[in-house]
Protein backbone atom coordinates (compact mmCIF):
# COMPACT_ATOMS: atom_id res chain seq x y z
CA UNK A 1 0.00 0.00 0.00
CA UNK A 2 2.81 2.37 0.77
CA UNK A 3 4.31 2.00 -2.56
CA UNK A 4 0.93 2.69 -4.07
CA UNK A 5 0.37 5.72 -1.87
CA UNK A 6 3.82 6.89 -2.77
CA UNK A 7 3.02 6.49 -6.44
CA UNK A 8 -0.27 8.22 -5.91
CA UNK A 9 1.40 11.10 -4.07
CA UNK A 10 4.01 11.42 -6.76
CA UNK A 11 1.35 11.52 -9.44
CA UNK A 12 -0.65 14.08 -7.55
CA UNK A 13 2.45 16.22 -7.05
CA UNK A 14 3.38 15.95 -10.68
CA UNK A 15 -0.09 16.93 -11.81
CA UNK A 16 -0.16 19.81 -9.38
CA UNK A 17 3.22 21.09 -10.49
CA UNK A 18 2.19 20.84 -14.12
CA UNK A 19 -1.01 22.67 -13.36
CA UNK A 20 0.89 25.46 -11.64
CA UNK A 21 3.24 25.79 -14.59
CA UNK A 22 0.30 25.90 -16.94
CA UNK A 23 -1.45 28.47 -14.82
CA UNK A 24 1.74 30.51 -14.74
CA UNK A 25 1.99 30.48 -18.51
CA UNK A 26 -1.65 31.30 -18.95
CA UNK A 27 -1.29 33.98 -16.31
CA UNK A 28 1.51 35.63 -18.31
CA UNK A 29 -0.57 35.59 -21.46
CA UNK A 30 -3.60 36.86 -19.58
CA UNK A 31 -1.47 39.62 -18.10
CA UNK A 32 -0.65 40.89 -21.59
CA UNK A 33 2.34 38.85 -22.76
CA UNK A 34 2.60 38.94 -26.55
CA UNK A 35 2.35 35.93 -28.85
CA UNK A 36 5.29 33.63 -29.29
CA UNK A 37 8.09 35.12 -31.34
CA UNK A 38 7.75 34.49 -35.06
CA UNK A 39 10.49 32.11 -36.09
CA UNK A 40 9.92 32.44 -39.85
CA UNK A 41 13.31 33.65 -41.16
CA UNK A 42 11.69 35.56 -44.04
CA UNK A 43 9.39 37.57 -41.80
CA UNK A 44 12.16 38.12 -39.29
CA UNK A 45 14.56 39.35 -41.98
CA UNK A 46 12.00 41.64 -43.57
CA UNK A 47 11.13 43.17 -40.20
CA UNK A 48 14.69 44.53 -39.97
CA UNK A 49 14.59 46.24 -43.39
CA UNK A 50 13.25 49.77 -43.85
CA UNK A 51 10.28 49.26 -46.17
CA UNK A 52 8.00 51.50 -48.16
CA UNK A 53 6.46 51.94 -51.58
CA UNK A 54 6.23 54.33 -54.48
CA UNK A 55 2.53 55.30 -54.48
CA UNK A 56 2.47 58.63 -56.33
CA UNK A 57 5.02 61.33 -56.97
CA UNK A 58 3.02 64.24 -55.52
CA UNK A 59 0.95 64.99 -52.39
CA UNK A 60 -1.30 62.02 -53.16
CA UNK A 61 1.66 59.73 -52.52
CA UNK A 62 2.03 61.14 -49.01
CA UNK A 63 -1.66 60.60 -48.25
CA UNK A 64 -1.59 57.05 -49.53
CA UNK A 65 1.23 56.08 -47.20
CA UNK A 66 -1.27 56.04 -44.32
CA UNK A 67 -3.82 54.12 -46.40
CA UNK A 68 -1.28 51.44 -47.31
CA UNK A 69 -0.28 51.21 -43.66
CA UNK A 70 -3.91 50.52 -42.72
CA UNK A 71 -4.16 47.84 -45.39
CA UNK A 72 -1.12 46.20 -43.82
CA UNK A 73 -2.84 46.09 -40.43
CA UNK A 74 -1.37 49.28 -39.04
CA UNK A 75 2.25 48.55 -39.90
CA UNK A 76 4.27 51.75 -40.07
CA UNK A 77 6.05 52.37 -43.38
CA UNK A 78 9.46 53.90 -42.87
CA UNK A 79 10.42 54.84 -46.45
CA UNK A 80 8.75 57.45 -48.63
CA UNK A 81 9.75 57.37 -52.29
CA UNK A 82 9.13 60.01 -54.94
CA UNK A 83 10.63 61.43 -58.15
CA UNK A 84 11.45 64.91 -59.34
CA UNK A 85 9.84 65.63 -62.71
CA UNK A 86 12.51 65.71 -65.39
CA UNK A 87 10.81 67.87 -67.97
CA UNK A 88 12.73 71.07 -67.22
CA UNK A 89 15.54 72.31 -65.03
CA UNK A 90 13.24 74.37 -62.82
CA UNK A 91 11.56 71.14 -61.68
CA UNK A 92 14.82 69.22 -61.28
CA UNK A 93 15.87 72.02 -58.93
CA UNK A 94 13.11 70.80 -56.59
CA UNK A 95 10.36 73.40 -56.36
CA UNK A 96 9.64 73.87 -52.62
CA UNK A 97 5.90 73.59 -53.24
CA UNK A 98 6.48 70.11 -54.65
CA UNK A 99 8.80 68.92 -51.87
CA UNK A 100 6.99 70.47 -48.88
CA UNK A 101 4.54 67.59 -48.27
CA UNK A 102 7.28 64.97 -48.45
CA UNK A 103 9.46 67.03 -46.11
CA UNK A 104 6.68 67.19 -43.52
CA UNK A 105 6.16 63.42 -43.76
CA UNK A 106 9.89 62.74 -43.31
CA UNK A 107 10.24 65.07 -40.32
CA UNK A 108 7.28 63.42 -38.56
CA UNK A 109 9.41 60.38 -37.59
CA UNK A 110 13.06 60.15 -36.66
CA UNK A 111 13.31 56.65 -38.14
CA UNK A 112 11.86 57.67 -41.49
CA UNK A 113 13.75 57.93 -44.75
CA UNK A 114 12.99 59.95 -47.88
CA UNK A 115 14.21 58.49 -51.17
CA UNK A 116 14.25 61.01 -54.03
CA UNK A 117 14.97 60.06 -57.64
CA UNK A 118 16.76 62.96 -59.34
CA UNK A 119 17.18 63.17 -63.15
CA UNK A 120 20.60 64.27 -64.34
CA UNK A 121 19.31 66.11 -67.43
CA UNK A 122 16.13 67.90 -68.40
CA UNK A 123 13.80 66.45 -71.06
CA UNK A 124 14.50 63.19 -69.27
CA UNK A 125 12.20 61.06 -71.44
CA UNK A 126 12.42 62.95 -74.72
CA UNK A 127 14.20 60.08 -76.51
CA UNK A 128 17.04 62.30 -77.67
CA UNK A 129 19.53 60.87 -80.12
CA UNK A 130 22.76 59.39 -78.78
CA UNK A 131 24.91 62.17 -80.28
CA UNK A 132 22.73 64.74 -78.52
CA UNK A 133 22.91 62.89 -75.19
CA UNK A 134 26.68 62.64 -75.54
CA UNK A 135 26.96 66.38 -76.11
CA UNK A 136 24.84 67.12 -72.99
CA UNK A 137 26.89 64.72 -70.87
CA UNK A 138 30.09 66.43 -71.93
CA UNK A 139 28.61 69.81 -71.02
CA UNK A 140 27.64 68.44 -67.61
CA UNK A 141 31.09 66.98 -67.09
CA UNK A 142 32.66 70.44 -67.29
CA UNK A 143 30.19 71.99 -64.82
CA UNK A 144 27.59 73.52 -67.12
CA UNK A 145 24.69 72.37 -64.90
CA UNK A 146 26.26 72.54 -61.42
CA UNK A 147 24.08 75.44 -60.31
CA UNK A 148 20.86 73.46 -60.72
CA UNK A 149 22.05 70.81 -58.30
CA UNK A 150 23.34 73.34 -55.78
CA UNK A 151 19.88 74.90 -55.83
CA UNK A 152 18.27 71.50 -55.21
CA UNK A 153 20.65 70.75 -52.34
CA UNK A 154 19.98 74.15 -50.74
CA UNK A 155 16.24 73.61 -50.89
CA UNK A 156 16.44 70.15 -49.34
CA UNK A 157 18.53 71.51 -46.47
CA UNK A 158 16.20 74.49 -46.02
CA UNK A 159 13.18 72.15 -45.85
CA UNK A 160 14.78 70.16 -43.05
CA UNK A 161 15.52 67.01 -45.04
CA UNK A 162 19.31 67.18 -45.52
CA UNK A 163 19.67 63.39 -45.12
CA UNK A 164 17.62 62.53 -48.20
CA UNK A 165 18.75 59.49 -50.19
CA UNK A 166 19.40 60.73 -53.74
CA UNK A 167 18.85 58.10 -56.46
CA UNK A 168 20.75 59.99 -59.11
CA UNK A 169 20.41 59.16 -62.81
CA UNK A 170 18.66 55.84 -62.17
CA UNK A 171 18.60 53.04 -64.77
CA UNK A 172 21.50 54.65 -66.57
CA UNK A 173 22.38 51.34 -68.27
CA UNK A 174 19.12 51.36 -70.26
CA UNK A 175 17.73 53.46 -73.09
CA UNK A 176 14.67 55.09 -71.53
CA UNK A 177 16.20 58.22 -70.07
CA UNK A 178 18.15 61.15 -71.42
CA UNK A 179 20.59 60.69 -68.54
CA UNK A 180 21.65 57.29 -69.89
CA UNK A 181 25.29 56.28 -69.76
CA UNK A 182 25.72 54.41 -73.05
CA UNK A 183 26.45 57.30 -75.44
CA UNK A 184 29.53 58.41 -73.44
CA UNK A 185 30.33 56.40 -70.26
CA UNK A 186 33.44 58.43 -69.47
CA UNK A 187 31.60 61.76 -69.55
CA UNK A 188 28.66 60.24 -67.67
CA UNK A 189 30.91 59.25 -64.77
CA UNK A 190 32.63 62.64 -64.75
CA UNK A 191 29.22 64.35 -64.74
CA UNK A 192 28.02 62.21 -61.78
CA UNK A 193 31.13 63.34 -59.86
CA UNK A 194 30.36 67.00 -60.66
CA UNK A 195 26.79 66.67 -59.39
CA UNK A 196 27.80 64.98 -56.13
CA UNK A 197 30.51 67.61 -55.53
CA UNK A 198 28.01 70.43 -56.17
CA UNK A 199 25.41 69.03 -53.78
CA UNK A 200 27.93 68.19 -51.07
CA UNK A 201 29.26 71.77 -51.23
CA UNK A 202 26.04 73.07 -49.60
CA UNK A 203 26.45 73.60 -45.83
CA UNK A 204 24.34 71.33 -43.66
CA UNK A 205 23.87 68.54 -46.18
CA UNK A 206 24.07 64.83 -45.25
CA UNK A 207 22.95 63.25 -48.52
CA UNK A 208 23.56 59.64 -49.48
CA UNK A 209 23.89 58.89 -53.18
CA UNK A 210 22.38 55.68 -54.56
CA UNK A 211 23.72 54.21 -57.84
CA UNK A 212 20.74 52.17 -59.12
CA UNK A 213 20.90 50.50 -62.56
CA UNK A 214 18.40 48.14 -64.14
CA UNK A 215 18.91 44.50 -63.30
CA UNK A 216 20.75 42.77 -66.14
CA UNK A 217 23.01 44.03 -68.85
CA UNK A 218 20.48 46.16 -70.74
CA UNK A 219 22.10 48.54 -73.29
CA UNK A 220 25.48 48.61 -71.51
CA UNK A 221 26.90 46.68 -68.53
CA UNK A 222 26.15 48.83 -65.51
CA UNK A 223 29.60 48.18 -64.11
CA UNK A 224 31.02 50.35 -66.92
CA UNK A 225 29.04 53.30 -65.54
CA UNK A 226 30.11 53.04 -61.90
CA UNK A 227 31.49 56.50 -61.02
CA UNK A 228 33.70 55.57 -58.06
CA UNK A 229 33.56 54.69 -54.38
CA UNK A 230 34.09 58.26 -53.17
CA UNK A 231 30.86 59.50 -54.77
CA UNK A 232 28.59 56.46 -54.18
CA UNK A 233 27.14 55.48 -50.81
CA UNK A 234 24.65 52.78 -51.85
CA UNK A 235 24.56 50.33 -54.75
CA UNK A 236 20.93 49.77 -55.62
CA UNK A 237 19.12 47.90 -58.35
CA UNK A 238 15.70 48.19 -60.03
CA UNK A 239 14.39 44.65 -60.33
CA UNK A 240 11.15 43.90 -62.20
CA UNK A 241 9.81 40.54 -63.32
CA UNK A 242 10.95 41.30 -66.85
CA UNK A 243 12.03 38.16 -68.64
CA UNK A 244 9.00 36.19 -69.94
CA UNK A 245 8.99 32.63 -68.65
CA UNK A 246 12.10 33.02 -66.47
CA UNK A 247 11.98 32.00 -62.80
CA UNK A 248 13.11 34.32 -60.07
CA UNK A 249 16.33 32.37 -59.56
CA UNK A 250 17.15 32.51 -63.27
CA UNK A 251 16.71 36.28 -63.28
CA UNK A 252 18.65 36.73 -60.05
CA UNK A 253 21.67 34.76 -61.24
CA UNK A 254 21.77 36.06 -64.81
CA UNK A 255 24.76 38.22 -65.83
CA UNK A 256 24.65 41.62 -64.12
CA UNK A 257 21.70 40.43 -62.03
CA UNK A 258 20.94 40.49 -58.32
CA UNK A 259 23.80 38.21 -57.36
CA UNK A 260 26.23 40.37 -59.33
CA UNK A 261 24.95 43.38 -57.40
CA UNK A 262 25.57 41.64 -54.06
CA UNK A 263 29.10 40.66 -55.09
CA UNK A 264 29.95 44.10 -56.52
CA UNK A 265 28.68 45.91 -53.41
CA UNK A 266 30.67 43.61 -51.12
CA UNK A 267 33.83 44.23 -53.16
CA UNK A 268 33.34 47.99 -52.79
CA UNK A 269 32.17 47.86 -49.15
CA UNK A 270 28.81 49.47 -49.96
CA UNK A 271 25.25 48.96 -48.70
CA UNK A 272 22.60 47.77 -51.15
CA UNK A 273 19.04 48.87 -51.87
CA UNK A 274 16.03 48.09 -54.06
CA UNK A 275 14.42 51.44 -54.94
CA UNK A 276 12.12 49.89 -57.57
CA UNK A 277 10.87 46.37 -57.91
CA UNK A 278 7.66 44.55 -58.73
CA UNK A 279 5.81 42.50 -61.32
CA UNK A 280 5.83 43.17 -65.02
CA UNK A 281 5.81 40.87 -68.03
CA UNK A 282 4.69 37.64 -66.34
CA UNK A 283 1.46 38.96 -64.85
CA UNK A 284 0.31 37.94 -61.37
CA UNK A 285 3.38 35.96 -60.36
CA UNK A 286 3.39 34.98 -56.66
CA UNK A 287 6.55 32.94 -57.22
CA UNK A 288 8.48 36.06 -58.20
CA UNK A 289 6.92 38.05 -55.35
CA UNK A 290 7.92 35.43 -52.79
CA UNK A 291 11.40 35.06 -54.33
CA UNK A 292 12.07 38.78 -54.19
CA UNK A 293 10.88 39.10 -50.58
CA UNK A 294 13.00 36.13 -49.54
CA UNK A 295 15.99 37.69 -51.31
CA UNK A 296 15.45 40.97 -49.45
CA UNK A 297 15.09 39.14 -46.13
CA UNK A 298 18.32 37.23 -46.74
CA UNK A 299 20.51 40.13 -47.87
CA UNK A 300 19.09 42.91 -45.65
CA UNK A 301 19.31 46.01 -47.91
CA UNK A 302 19.30 49.49 -46.41
CA UNK A 303 15.77 49.95 -47.79
CA UNK A 304 13.28 48.53 -50.27
CA UNK A 305 10.30 50.21 -51.97
CA UNK A 306 7.94 48.31 -54.24
CA UNK A 307 6.50 50.19 -57.21
CA UNK A 308 2.80 50.04 -56.43
CA UNK A 309 0.65 50.71 -59.47
CA UNK A 310 -0.47 48.46 -62.32
CA UNK A 311 1.06 46.33 -63.67
CA UNK A 312 3.75 46.21 -60.99
CA UNK A 313 1.99 46.59 -57.67
CA UNK A 314 -0.01 44.73 -55.07
CA UNK A 315 -2.23 47.31 -53.37
CA UNK A 316 -3.30 49.89 -55.94
CA UNK A 317 -3.54 47.21 -58.64
CA UNK A 318 -6.34 44.61 -58.56
CA UNK A 319 -4.69 42.56 -61.33
CA UNK A 320 -2.32 40.71 -58.98
CA UNK A 321 -4.39 39.17 -56.14
CA UNK A 322 -2.10 36.15 -55.55
CA UNK A 323 1.03 38.25 -55.38
CA UNK A 324 -0.83 40.73 -53.19
CA UNK A 325 -1.59 37.98 -50.68
CA UNK A 326 2.08 36.89 -50.58
CA UNK A 327 3.30 40.45 -50.08
CA UNK A 328 0.79 41.18 -47.34
CA UNK A 329 1.57 38.05 -45.38
CA UNK A 330 5.37 38.15 -45.62
CA UNK A 331 6.36 41.79 -45.51
CA UNK A 332 5.82 42.18 -41.78
CA UNK A 333 6.24 39.91 -38.76
CA UNK A 334 2.76 38.42 -39.00
CA UNK A 335 -0.11 38.39 -41.47
CA UNK A 336 -1.93 41.69 -41.24
CA UNK A 337 -5.60 41.31 -40.26
CA UNK A 338 -8.32 42.89 -42.33
CA UNK A 339 -8.96 46.36 -40.96
CA UNK A 340 -12.68 47.20 -40.72
CA UNK A 341 -13.62 49.67 -43.41
CA UNK A 342 -10.39 49.19 -45.35
CA UNK A 343 -10.96 47.02 -48.45
CA UNK A 344 -8.38 44.51 -49.65
CA UNK A 345 -7.55 46.62 -52.69
CA UNK A 346 -9.29 49.92 -52.03
CA UNK A 347 -10.10 52.20 -54.88
CA UNK A 348 -7.61 55.00 -54.51
CA UNK A 349 -9.28 58.39 -54.67
CA UNK A 350 -7.77 60.69 -57.22
CA UNK A 351 -6.45 63.80 -55.55
CA UNK A 352 -7.26 66.85 -57.65
CA UNK A 353 -4.37 69.03 -58.65
CA UNK A 354 -3.99 71.86 -56.18
CA UNK A 355 -2.36 75.09 -57.26
CA UNK A 356 1.13 75.32 -55.85
CA UNK A 357 1.26 77.46 -52.71
CA UNK A 358 3.51 80.50 -52.68
CA UNK A 359 7.15 79.57 -52.78
CA UNK A 360 8.89 80.23 -49.46
CA UNK A 361 11.44 82.96 -49.73
CA UNK A 362 14.55 83.69 -47.83
CA UNK A 363 16.64 80.67 -48.85
CA UNK A 364 20.20 81.98 -48.87
CA UNK A 365 21.80 81.69 -52.25
CA UNK A 366 18.74 80.09 -53.85
CA UNK A 367 17.25 81.97 -56.79
CA UNK A 368 13.53 82.32 -56.90
CA UNK A 369 11.98 79.77 -59.27
CA UNK A 370 10.89 81.11 -62.60
CA UNK A 371 7.15 81.56 -63.12
CA UNK A 372 7.19 78.79 -65.71
CA UNK A 373 8.28 76.23 -63.13
CA UNK A 374 4.75 75.47 -62.04
CA UNK A 375 4.74 72.25 -60.10
CA UNK A 376 1.05 71.87 -59.47
CA UNK A 377 1.04 69.17 -62.10
CA UNK A 378 4.59 67.99 -62.72
CA UNK A 379 5.47 65.85 -65.65
CA UNK A 380 4.47 62.25 -65.39
CA UNK A 381 6.55 60.02 -63.23
CA UNK A 382 9.56 58.18 -64.56
CA UNK A 383 9.52 54.82 -66.10
CA UNK A 384 11.43 52.01 -64.44
CA UNK A 385 12.69 48.72 -65.56
CA UNK A 386 14.38 48.06 -68.77
CA UNK A 387 13.94 50.96 -71.09
CA UNK A 388 10.23 51.21 -70.50
CA UNK A 389 8.78 54.40 -69.10
CA UNK A 390 7.35 54.35 -65.58
CA UNK A 391 5.38 56.77 -63.46
CA UNK A 392 8.14 59.90 -64.18
CA UNK A 393 5.20 60.87 -62.83
CA UNK A 394 2.21 59.74 -65.22
CA UNK A 395 0.71 57.91 -62.24
CA UNK A 396 -0.65 55.18 -64.48
CA UNK A 397 1.80 54.52 -67.28
CA UNK A 398 0.90 52.19 -70.07
CA UNK A 399 1.01 48.54 -69.15
CA UNK A 400 3.87 48.00 -71.54
CA UNK A 401 5.98 50.56 -69.80
CA UNK A 402 8.35 49.46 -67.14
CA UNK A 403 8.07 51.57 -64.06
CA UNK A 404 10.44 54.25 -63.07
CA UNK A 405 8.27 56.96 -61.97
CA UNK A 406 10.48 59.77 -63.81
CA UNK A 407 8.08 61.49 -61.70
CA UNK A 408 6.19 59.97 -67.43
CA UNK A 409 6.90 63.65 -66.75
CA UNK A 410 5.32 65.85 -69.33
CA UNK A 411 8.08 65.60 -71.80
CA UNK A 412 9.04 68.93 -73.14
CA UNK A 413 9.38 68.78 -76.93
CA UNK A 414 12.87 68.52 -78.29
CA UNK A 415 13.84 72.15 -78.35
CA UNK A 416 14.61 73.87 -81.56
CA UNK A 417 16.88 76.88 -81.55
CA UNK A 418 15.06 79.51 -79.57
CA UNK A 419 15.12 82.58 -81.74
CA UNK A 420 12.76 85.32 -80.79
CA UNK A 421 11.22 86.74 -83.92
CA UNK A 422 11.47 90.51 -83.93
CA UNK A 423 8.11 92.06 -83.33
CA UNK A 424 7.21 93.97 -86.49
CA UNK A 425 6.40 97.63 -85.90
CA UNK A 426 2.70 98.35 -86.07
CA UNK A 427 1.47 99.01 -89.55
CA UNK A 428 1.05 102.71 -90.27
CA UNK A 429 -2.46 103.67 -89.35
CA UNK A 430 -4.03 106.45 -91.33
CA UNK A 431 -6.05 108.80 -89.19
CA UNK A 432 -9.67 107.92 -89.88
CA UNK A 433 -11.90 110.70 -91.07
CA UNK A 434 -14.15 111.57 -88.16
CA UNK A 435 -17.75 110.52 -88.54
CA UNK A 436 -19.95 113.57 -89.09
CA UNK A 437 -21.71 114.60 -85.91
CA UNK A 438 -24.42 117.20 -85.39
CA UNK A 439 -23.08 120.74 -85.50
CA UNK A 440 -22.03 121.89 -82.09
CA UNK A 441 -20.67 125.21 -80.89
CA UNK A 442 -18.88 126.06 -77.72
CA UNK A 443 -20.99 128.07 -75.25
CA UNK A 444 -19.70 130.45 -72.64
CA UNK A 445 -18.99 128.74 -69.38
CA UNK A 446 -21.10 131.33 -67.55
CA UNK A 447 -24.45 129.82 -68.38
CA UNK A 448 -25.69 127.58 -71.14
CA UNK A 449 -28.17 129.11 -73.53
CA UNK A 450 -30.93 127.05 -75.08
CA UNK A 451 -29.79 127.85 -78.57
CA UNK A 452 -26.18 127.66 -79.52
CA UNK A 453 -25.09 130.37 -81.90
CA UNK A 454 -21.78 130.75 -83.55
CA UNK A 455 -21.19 134.14 -81.82
CA UNK A 456 -21.88 135.17 -78.26
CA UNK A 457 -23.85 138.34 -79.29
CA UNK A 458 -26.49 138.72 -76.59
CA UNK A 459 -29.05 140.79 -78.49
CA UNK A 460 -28.74 140.65 -82.23
CA UNK A 461 -30.75 143.41 -83.97
CA UNK A 462 -32.32 140.94 -86.21
CA UNK A 463 -32.48 137.18 -86.13
CA UNK A 464 -29.42 135.87 -87.71
CA UNK A 465 -29.96 133.53 -90.55
CA UNK A 466 -29.68 129.89 -89.62
CA UNK A 467 -26.18 128.75 -90.30
CA UNK A 468 -26.04 126.20 -92.98
CA UNK A 469 -25.77 122.65 -91.80
CA UNK A 470 -22.18 121.94 -91.22
CA UNK A 471 -21.01 119.18 -93.43
CA UNK A 472 -17.49 118.02 -92.87
CA UNK A 473 -15.47 118.73 -95.92
CA UNK A 474 -14.45 115.72 -97.81
CA UNK A 475 -11.00 114.62 -96.91
CA UNK A 476 -8.53 115.65 -99.51
CA UNK A 477 -7.53 112.77 -101.65
CA UNK A 478 -4.47 111.10 -100.34
CA UNK A 479 -2.30 108.67 -102.14
CA UNK A 480 -3.08 105.07 -101.39
CA UNK A 481 -0.79 103.90 -98.62
CA UNK A 482 1.72 101.30 -99.52
CA UNK A 483 0.26 97.83 -99.05
CA UNK A 484 0.90 96.59 -95.55
CA UNK A 485 2.95 93.41 -95.73
CA UNK A 486 1.47 90.32 -94.16
CA UNK A 487 2.82 89.51 -90.70
CA UNK A 488 6.14 87.80 -90.99
CA UNK A 489 6.41 84.29 -89.63
CA UNK A 490 9.05 83.51 -87.03
CA UNK A 491 12.47 83.81 -88.55
CA UNK A 492 13.57 80.26 -87.73
CA UNK A 493 10.90 77.67 -88.13
CA UNK A 494 12.48 74.34 -89.08
CA UNK A 495 10.47 72.33 -91.51
CA UNK A 496 12.78 69.33 -91.62
CA UNK A 497 12.88 66.44 -89.18
CA UNK A 498 13.76 67.15 -85.55
CA UNK A 499 17.51 67.25 -84.93
CA UNK A 500 18.10 67.65 -88.66
CA UNK A 501 21.07 69.67 -89.74
CA UNK A 502 18.96 71.27 -92.49
CA UNK A 503 16.84 74.28 -91.51
CA UNK A 504 14.36 75.86 -93.93
CA UNK A 505 13.54 79.47 -93.21
CA UNK A 506 10.64 81.39 -94.79
CA UNK A 507 11.74 84.87 -95.84
CA UNK A 508 9.96 87.90 -97.25
CA UNK A 509 12.31 89.93 -99.43
CA UNK A 510 9.76 92.53 -100.50
CA UNK A 511 7.27 92.69 -103.29
CA UNK A 512 9.64 93.97 -105.95
CA UNK A 513 12.19 91.21 -105.24
CA UNK A 514 9.53 88.53 -105.09
CA UNK A 515 8.52 89.36 -108.64
CA UNK A 516 11.90 88.10 -109.79
CA UNK A 517 12.49 85.35 -107.22
CA UNK A 518 9.90 82.61 -107.19
CA UNK A 519 10.81 80.68 -104.05
CA UNK A 520 10.42 82.36 -100.69
CA UNK A 521 11.81 79.64 -98.42
CA UNK A 522 15.50 79.00 -98.10
CA UNK A 523 17.31 76.07 -96.52
CA UNK A 524 20.74 76.07 -94.99
CA UNK A 525 22.88 73.35 -93.49
CA UNK A 526 24.06 74.03 -89.95
CA UNK A 527 27.00 72.02 -88.53
CA UNK A 528 26.16 70.16 -85.29
CA UNK A 529 26.75 70.83 -82.55
CA UNK A 530 26.53 74.57 -83.11
CA UNK A 531 28.22 75.42 -79.80
CA UNK A 532 28.47 73.97 -76.30
CA UNK A 533 25.54 76.06 -75.15
CA UNK A 534 23.16 75.70 -78.10
CA UNK A 535 19.69 74.71 -76.95
CA UNK A 536 20.75 74.60 -73.31
CA UNK A 537 20.95 76.83 -70.33
CA UNK A 538 23.61 79.53 -70.52
CA UNK A 539 26.95 78.66 -69.06
CA UNK A 540 27.70 79.83 -65.58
Amino acid sequence: MKPRRGITGTCVGTVAAGLLVSLGVFGEQAAGAGPAEDTDPVRTGLASVASGAYLDYGPAGVQRMDQLSQWLGGAQLRVGHTYLPGDRWSNIEGHPAFLADWARWRRAGTDRMLVLNVPMLERSEARLADWHVGMLLRMGAVGHYDRHFRTLASRLVQLGIPDTVIVLGWEMNGTTYTHRCGPDPRSWKAYWNRIVAAMRSVPGQAFRFDFAPNRGRDAIPWTECYPGDSVVDIIGMDSYDQAPGKTFEEQATAPYGLQAQIDFAAAHNKQISYPEWGLFRNGDNPEYMRGMLEWIARHRPLYQTITDYCPHGVWQCDDNPKSSSVYRSLLFAQPAPQVPGVPQNPEIPQVPAVPAPPVPTGVPGVPEPTPTASVSAPAPAPTPAGSTPTPTPTPTPAATVAPTPTPAATVAPVPTPVVTAPVPPPAPVSTPTPTPTPARTETPTAAPTPVSTPTPTPTPPAPAPEPPEVTPPAAPPTPDPAPTPAPKPPLLVPTGPVNSAEWCVPMDLGEWVNRWVEKRKYCVNLPWPLSPGFGSSPAE
